[in-house]
């Protein structure tokens, strides 16, 4: 079995606005500890792939500082997509070019930018979920055991189905419930929070990517060919502005009848606002998490960024302050998810200098 990893990082984390914009999103910077995201992302294969075998599929505007970040992958593997067209063109183009390379090949497809711990449970998870697709021409999803009613993530369902132990045969893709259903969820047992980490034969992929999306498969076909050649950024121009932007959950996974989850027992954030950052920070006795030269008086649950001045907070409780040079966020930490309202206003507003 030949290993390679895609790691997805063309995303601009507009709910980390202001920190986070088109050149610089979430997966670029810093947020816990000394390396990005992505950098802690392509740390966590040690062991597993080979450098030589990341690749990495980002957007022009980002190519060029996740070259720099990432000096150990090499800088042909690095993709630049030229429209942003979500996650299912982003696993066709990469099973189309891993596939040409290595016909023999599985594919771990991550996230650039979420957070993961007990980094030895998840290595044994995706060895585990690696020799499974590999020998069973299946896809295979890492589901997260839910550890209370999280309404902010997608959820499967697994059957009684049991193809290994810890392994399942999926049933049914949730979206993100409201609150009462994610309690069902929950309490039903055979729920999983959906992490969108996938792991597959190329052949495998490109094969349900046929079935269920013959449109995008024959595009995949010209990359896959083009790959290599002097016409193959033309190839991507003219393949990207013909497809549909749609999920590869979307696209094939909740469709196939190949589907298997594989349990991950380690611990896993996405990490999708500020709030999630604020629980997953070191807290003060009042429960405050501040970063820079910060005054709090009578101010509970909040979180304050600030490294650039010195920032004084009085009489709050439960917010969110983030300055950056040229912008500041102030908001009720319950409201986090609405951080990306400010971004489509920027964007409607041709404010451009600011997203």
């Amino acid at each position: 079995m030949n290993l390679y990893a895609v790691i997805m990082a063309g995303g601009v984390g507009s709910r980390f606005w202001p920190r986070s914009r088109a050149a610089t999103p979430k997966q670029l910077l810093k947020i816990f500890g000394d390396d990005t995201m992505i950098q802690s992302t392509v740390k966590r294969l040690n062991g597993l792939v080979d450098n030589d075998k990341i690749f990495v599929i980002t957007n022009e505007i980002q190519k060029e500082q996740i070259t720099e970040q990432l000096p150990d992958v090499p800088s042909e593997n690095i993709i630049a997509e030229p429209f942003g067209k979500n996650t299912a063109p982003c696993v066709g183009l990469s099973a189309a070019i891993i596939n040409k390379i290595n016909p023999d090949s599985v594919i771990v497809t991550l996230p650039a930018d979420h957070l993961i711990l007990n980094e030895e449970k998840f290595k044994n998870t995706i060895k585990t979920a690696s020799d499974f697709a590999y020998e069973n021409d299946s896809l295979v999803t890492i589901g997260i055991v839910p550890t209370r009613p999280e309404t902010g993530y997608g959820y499967i369902q697994i059957s009684d189905e049991e193809a290994k132990p810890g392994i399942f045969k999926v049933q049914t893709f949730a979206e993100k419930p409201n609150l009462s259903t994610a309690k069902r969820f929950v309490k039903s047992g055979d729920f999983y929070w959906n992490s969108g980490m996938f792991i597959w034969r190329s052949d495998a992929i490109l094969s349900e990517i046929e079935t269920y999306m013959p449109d995008l498969y024959h595009g995949v076909l010209q990359m896959r060919e083009a790959y290599g050649e002097e016409n193959f950024n033309d190839v991507l121009r003219n393949v990207y502005g013909q497809l549909k932007s749609i999920s590869i959950d979307y696209g094939v996974m909740e469709k196939s009848k190949k589907v298997y989850l594989v349990k991950g027992e380690f611990d896993w954030n996405d990490v999708g606002s500020w709030e999630a950052v604020y629980q997953l920070s070191n807290h003060d006795d009042k429960g405050n998490a501040t970063f820079g030269d910060v005054y709090a008086e009578k101010t509970f649950g909040s979180y304050i960024y600030n490294p650039e001045k010195f920032t004084a907070v009085i009489g709050v409780e439960n917010v969110v302050v983030i300055e950056t040079k040229d912008a500041l966020l102030v908001c009720n930490r319950d409201d986090a998810q609405s951080v990306k309202n400010v971004v489509d206003f920027l964007k409607v507003n041709n404010r451009n200098e600011l997203i």
